[in-house]
């Protein structure tokens, strides 16, 4: 099964929107090959969403610091990694929400009135919030 089947594919343009880039600077990616691309029958470039989650973090970097700050989340955690939602699970008082970011999956239990409340849904740009006190590495 091919990653890409069950993945929503992107114009070029919309890509470019999603990331905050120019349309040409998109085109150079795919050229130089640093975005992976499927080509249509017409040989038109379609990017999948996952391919865009790599480069989601950079579109806020990008801004100058003040208009970072007046966009960031209202919350004083730093830890934020922000993706792509791949999958939403709701049952009862509970869900399950799955982020992608940059081709990693991180998967949080929250209350079904929080997603419904945020409005989540499959393909949103979302951000896990990590608040811990402790950082654990373990060798993979």
């Amino acid at each position: 099964m091919s990653p890409t089947r069950n993945l929503r594919l992107l114009t070029p343009r919309d890509a470019a929107k999603v990331l905050g880039i120019s349309y040409p600077t998109l085109k150079q990616w795919i050229y130089k090959k640093k975005l992976s691309t499927v080509k249509t029958a017409g040989g038109h470039h379609r990017i999948p969403e996952s391919e865009l989650d790599k480069f989601l973090h950079l579109h806020s970097e990008r801004l100058p610091v003040e208009e970072r700050r007046a966009h960031f989340r209202q919350i004083s955690g730093r830890n934020q990694l922000v993706g792509r939602v791949t999958e939403v699970k709701v049952d009862g008082l509970m869900a399950q929400v799955t982020l992608s970011i940059g081709g990693q999956r991180i998967t949080s239990i929250i209350t079904s009135d929080a997603v419904r409340e945020l409005r989540l849904k499959v393909g949103d740009k979302a951000a896990a919030l990590v608040k811990s006190t402790e950082v654990m590495i373990v060798r993979v």
